[in-house]
């Protein structure tokens, strides 16, 4: 993050707390207005009643939602999954597969990370074979050469990272092997089942992407005829259930606290179960925000997801940056106090510094209510 000398403002007016997403004022809700995602400054602002209560939102700002589960079609190639948003920086699809991957593929627009939310088999490439299932990370740098030969059918999140790369996030005082241990990436590895799948090694196409096209290079061999690698760059795989999210008792963290990946233009953060604050004056549910700088995307993997109503797995949410938004009034009634120790979800949230397009595929399957869901019951 750049060093900025933001214009400097220290002040206080009214009726305030003195700790953000703590001690509220009773009877206020809080909303906070901030530059650079949650890095920059900010202000809290405290309004006697919810910040999103409209009662009528149109336009192109207003929060959609899409149920991702609804787009049925198989694909063989990932090339070929409907587009859901994208940008100049990134490309969202919902690719759905239920048989081996006829072509090698390799994606040249940048890396790609696959979200395995159903499903499981293998994926086999230029360093060796990695199993998959649900809940796994997949990152693959830009040029790898890679199919899957799934063992079930799969439902499967891709999010590109356009001429860029993924990296870690700086985890700072928290040291290397917090949120999760570097050791818990695993490597391809090249053992029997790789070399069975090398012995097909008859006539095979390489499906690569660029600049969005598709160009076809066929070779009379199996490219993957790789017999070793050694090195600092390679395919890894990543469990949601190997994240173990930071938490405060004693105040609620903003959604970049769980942040698994960063590219240049776009983060990628993971929601796992974590306890709930358990302070008597902070917040228990994601407060109020102006978040004005990023589109913040959230596909919604498993679990109960305890700050939205009317959301099942596989639906798709998209807040455009430029309004307030925030918990559902459902949510909101135990934003002091939870029924139940720790949330229940896991969830893959994108923030976008540039703002996203709508892939036409999205639009069959969008629930146009949702814009409404936060009018009180």
């Amino acid at each position: 993050m750049a060093t900025r000398n933001w214009i400097p403002v220290r002040g206080a007016q009214g009726v305030h707390s003195r700790q953000a997403h703590a001690d509220l004022p009773a009877g206020t809700y809080e909303r906070e207005i901030s530059k650079e995602g949650f890095f920059g400054p900010a202000a809290f602002l405290h309004h006697p009643r919810p910040p999103t209560g409209w009662t009528n939102f149109e336009g192109p700002l207003r929060p959609r939602a899409f149920d991702l589960a609804r787009l049925n079609e198989p694909q063989a190639s990932p090339w070929d999954a409907p587009v859901v948003l994208h940008n100049a920086a990134t490309e969202i699809r919902f690719w759905k597969l239920d048989q081996a991957m006829p072509s090698l593929v390799r994606n040249a627009d940048g890396d790609q990370l696959l979200f395995v939310h159903q499903g499981a088999g293998d994926l086999f490439c230029d360093y060796g074979r990695i199993g998959f299932g649900a809940g796994d990370y997949l990152y693959l740098p830009r040029g790898t050469m890679w199919r899957l030969a799934p063992a079930e059918p799969c439902a499967i999140l891709t999010i590109q990272a356009t001429n860029s790369h993924f990296t870690l996030p700086e985890r700072g005082l928290l040291g290397p092997h917090a949120i999760f241990d570097p050791a818990l990436l695993d490597t391809p590895v090249m053992d029997e089942a790789f070399r069975d799948h090398q012995a097909h090694d008859g006539e095979t196409t390489v499906a690569i992407k660029k600049r969005g096209q598709v160009s076809t290079v066929t070779y009379p061999y199996n490219p993957l005829d790789a017999v070793g690698w050694h090195g600092e760059l390679a395919p890894v795989r990543l469990n949601v259930a190997d994240i173990r999210p930071v938490a405060s008792h004693r105040y609620h963290l903003p959604p970049s606290a769980h942040t698994t990946f960063v590219a240049d233009r776009f983060v990628v953060c993971t929601f796992a179960p974590r306890p709930f604050e358990t302070d008597p004056g902070a917040l228990k549910v994601p407060f109020f925000h102006n978040n004005d700088d990023y589109d913040e995307v959230l596909f919604y993997h498993a679990g109960d997801f305890f700050s939205r109503d009317g959301i099942d797995a596989g639906m798709m949410t998209f807040h455009p940056s430029g309004f307030t938004h925030g918990p559902h009034p459902k949510a909101l009634k135990n934003m002091l106090s939870q029924p139940k120790p720790a949330t229940d979800e896991y969830a893959v949230m994108i923030d976008t510094r540039d703002p996203l397009e709508v892939g036409e595929a999205a639009g069959p399957v969008e629930n146009p209510a949702y814009v409404d869901s936060w009018k009180a019951r």
